[in-house]
């Protein structure tokens, strides 16, 4: 038994594609989203660090780098499917955990299992970082919601997508990370032109508002 079939899989995740069932401009596997994630994660975790916090960098990388690895195992989930109800997410967190842990004893050499448990198991904790993780796999989610609300793309699901996010993201808004990402970078993107500039400016504005008097 080595790392044969484990080296293999990461291929599978560049087949699996995201935001399966609708009609997209730019397709985006797994495989891509996870190296933006953990690309995203490094400029969060640098911004906390400038702020004052210590951030594990290799529980950091980890998280990003392996937070969907599972999907192999089940492919990647409509989001409204997914959280449909809280007993439906955790079934399928419950089936992920199973075909991981199987995976790992069976494929994964021993004296490697510990650091794999520890890789595919849940990222998005309470740490500093599984929070930036959560932040960051956002934030990817948001730009891809973006990216087809700025190419003009007519499915109502991607400016849901991209309501959802900025919601996600704003509950971690007491982050130095996601303070900055407000002020720096959300403004930037949104004064890229457009077709529907205005729609979106306007929908930003009263998500952050809502969540300004939520304080």
């Amino acid at each position: 038994m080595g790392m044969h079939q484990y080296l293999q899989s990461l291929s599978n995740l560049e087949t699996i594609q995201r935001a399966p069932g609708f009609f997209k401009y730019q397709n985006h596997s797994v495989a891509a989203h996870s190296f933006k994630v953990a690309e995203t994660a490094q400029f969060l975790g640098d911004v906390e660090e400038n702020a004052g916090q210590t951030v594990d960098w290799r529980s950091l990388y980890e998280k990003a780098l392996n937070h969907d690895y599972n999907e192999r195992f089940i492919g990647d989930i409509k989001t409204p499917v997914k959280y449909a109800t809280p007993t439906l997410r955790r079934m399928l967190a419950d089936v992920e955990d199973e075909l991981s842990e199987n995976f790992v004893h069976n494929e994964i050499p021993t004296e490697f299992q510990a650091a794999y448990l520890r890789r595919l198991s849940e990222g998005k904790d309470d740490s500093l970082e599984g929070r930036i993780l959560s932040v960051a796999d956002k934030i990817d989610l948001l730009y891809e919601s973006f990216g087809e609300i700025q190419k003009g793309n007519p499915e109502a699901v991607f400016t849901e997508i991209y309501r959802e996010s900025l919601k996600t993201i704003l509950s971690f808004k007491r982050m130095a990370c996601v303070r900055y990402f407000l002020k720096a970078v959300l403004p930037e993107m949104l004064a890229e032109p457009f077709t529907s500039q205005s729609h979106l400016q306007a929908l930003t504005k009263r998500i952050l508002t809502a969540a300004a008097q939520s304080d």
